[in-house]
């Protein structure tokens, strides 16, 4: 059975809030390119990265190997640290693999033995000794990649991950939640969720998670949206980007983004194989966040513009 590292003395305090860039690169389906692309993405500007220890649709292990090739080398006289870096992934209950992967854990030991299992090869994949002056190995937050079958067994797969917080775990997370599990989650955990990542998109129980997203700004959780382009295509066409992307001199797509940023306490994943939509994007964030500073009544008109879109309020 996989035991937890000891614990030793660790220098890292969790933070009530988190304070991450607006874009997180997101790894799944880069296959053999994974590692290729993280070295990429790094070079042009992410500094936050999204994995899971699920093979169904994600290569952790070139994603770390992505990270220290890049963390190994020297960018115009700048050396980037482990410590510059956000790093996330994810635990994978066993309805989220394909029967004939390569499992992360033995499929037929219990839920704590599978967790800790796949923690660890978690921290094996994604730990750079080379480049990490901290005393432990450590993964940023480690999300739940989605709540289990039971509250029971979500409660008992959170409180298992708790036993590395904060040494070898900094934050925890849930992926593909509703708002009624989170408010379970926050109400029933010693350990509060620091991150949500979902599909934003319109779901008619709670369109754009509207009612979880507010929920989300009450208690300090950062949201993270993720198929905002391949989900939204309306969106995407609308009157408002348009206006938004032929006034500041950007991309749809970029413009859809950064209006998204707008809604509060929410980041983007930005899945892109495109190493100039890379580069681009990060451009146009940064044009876009100059323009709105120059034009103010105008951005945040098409700020209210989206969110009435979105059947939100504008306040």
């Amino acid at each position: 059975m996989a035991t937890a590292p000891q614990p030793a003395q660790s220098t890292y305090t969790p933070r009530s809030t988190i304070d991450l860039p607006p874009f997180i690169y997101g790894t799944a389906w880069k296959d053999e390119e994974t590692a290729n692309l993280v070295h990429a993405g790094l070079d042009n500007g992410f500094r936050a990265l999204d994995t899971a220890a699920q093979p169904r649709h994600y290569r952790e292990d070139l994603v770390g190997q992505g990270i220290e090739d890049y963390l190994s080398q020297d960018h115009e006289g700048v050396q980037v640290r482990r410590e510059d870096l956000w790093i996330q992934t994810k635990f994978t209950p066993l309805d989220g693999h394909d029967h004939d992967a390569r499992l992360p854990y033995t499929a037929t030991s219990s839920l704590p033995s599978q967790i800790r299992s796949s923690v660890l090869s978690s921290l094996s994949h994604l730990s750079f000794p080379a480049n990490d002056p901290s005393p432990l190995p450590y993964i940023d937050c480690l999300l739940l990649h989605s709540p289990l079958s039971t509250l029971s067994s979500t409660l008992l797969a959170w409180r298992t991950l708790e036993s590395f917080v904060p040494d070898h775990i900094h934050h925890l997370g849930i992926s593909n939640v509703n708002l009624n599990n989170l408010e379970l989650m926050y109400d029933l955990t010693n350990t509060k969720p620091a991150v949500v990542q979902n599909r934003w998109y319109a779901n008619p129980a709670d369109p754009y998670d509207g009612a979880l997203r507010r929920f989300c700004v009450e208690k300090g959780i950062v949201y993270q949206a993720f198929g905002v382009l391949s989900e939204n295509p309306a969106l995407l066409g609308s009157e408002v980007v348009g206006e938004v992307a032929r006034k500041v001199g950007m991309s749809r797509e970029a413009a859809l983004y950064c209006l998204l940023l707008e809604l509060g306490n929410v980041v983007v994943l930005n899945g892109t194989s495109n190493v100039e939509r890379m580069r681009s994007d990060w451009a146009e964030y940064k044009r876009c966040r100059l323009w709105g500073e120059e034009h103010e009544v105008t951005w945040q008109d098409a700020v209210a513009r989206l969110k009435a879109l979105i059947g939100e309020d504008g306040s």
